[in-house]
């Protein structure tokens, strides 16, 4: 089934989610969801609709503009329109830890998600044997001490020879340019560990199985130019008890982050999530 999705942001008004209704529906557009938010804070007002185009009687280049002047520019609205006619393309950065990996790839295989790999990416030989056994291309760049920009720029001429749309930091340990984010605008997703309270350094679980923590969490983000700062697209944490030792503290960690980053890559591969500001509104 093909379907269209738009989303739309603007100063929050009586009669917008009619509008929009009624405007599809003159159309003959089988809405297949839609969801509303109002900040109260902002008076921001925001909606993600999606709908059939096989009965749709606007041809797709014509969707944008008669919408603008039916509805956006009464309502002063901004909006985006993605029509779903192909799979996006993902790349995976990867470093030497395998569990964001496997998990990514298992479900990608099942069909859980609906995207293309074109390739994996890792500073490391230590993950080729994974990656090759399912069956995807891996490219091992080394990024050497003095020579980032190097290594970039040869990731950056294999994303644009894949016409990559998004890239997933599978736990790739490298720090990426301020250059190399801005090329990808809300399109790099990253995924950390989140402990309360936070530790930094080589080894953050021993430092924490220290201090005797109570909760381990992870966090899927955007990544902008100040690092682990960016939009956050989903957290979640997991119980730590006095009698977990610093190993079962790395897997209790891992398995929050893989669940952490499986629901990011969703979100975003269906258009559900909106960056605003440095934060971001999830169409759930």
């Amino acid at each position: 089934m093909k379907k269209a999705i738009m989303i739309i942001q603007c100063q929050d008004q009586r009669g917008i989610v009619a509008a929009v209704s009624d405007f599809l529906f003159a159309h003959y557009g089988n809405i297949l969801e839609i969801d509303q938010h109002v900040d109260q804070e902002s008076g921001m007002f925001f909606m993600r609709a999606a709908w059939e185009l096989e009965t749709f009687s606007l041809p797709e280049e014509h969707i944008l503009p008669t919408f603008e002047l039916a509805i956006g520019k009464k309502f002063g609205m901004k909006h985006q329109l993605y029509i779903e006619n192909k799979k996006p393309k993902m790349a995976l950065f990867v470093s030497k830890q395998s569990h964001c990996l496997f998990d990514v790839l298992s479900r990608h295989y099942s069909g859980q998600f609906q995207v293309e790999i074109p390739f994996v990416l890792s500073n490391h030989e230590t993950l080729r044997p994974i990656v090759e056994a399912f069956g995807i291309p891996f490219h091992h760049i080394p990024v050497l001490s003095g020579e980032k920009e190097v290594a970039e720029a040869e990731q950056l001429a294999l994303l644009a020879e894949h016409q990559v749309d998004f890239i997933v930091l599978a736990r790739y340990m490298q720090v990426l340019s301020e250059d190399f984010v801005s090329r990808y605008p809300n399109k790099i997703i990253n995924i950390h560990h989140s402990f309360l309270p936070a530790f930094v350094g080589a080894k953050p679980y021993h430092a924490a199985y220290e201090r005797g923590v109570k909760i381990i969490g992870a966090t899927a983000h955007y990544v902008t130019a100040v690092l682990d700062a960016g939009p956050i697209i989903e957290q979640d944490v997991a119980r730590v008890r006095h009698h977990n030792t610093i190993s079962d503290l790395v897997q209790i960690g891992q398995d929050v982050e893989k669940v952490v980053l499986s629901k990011a890559i969703k979100y975003h591969l269906e258009r559900k999530v909106l960056p605003v500001g440095n934060k971001t509104v999830i169409f759930y």
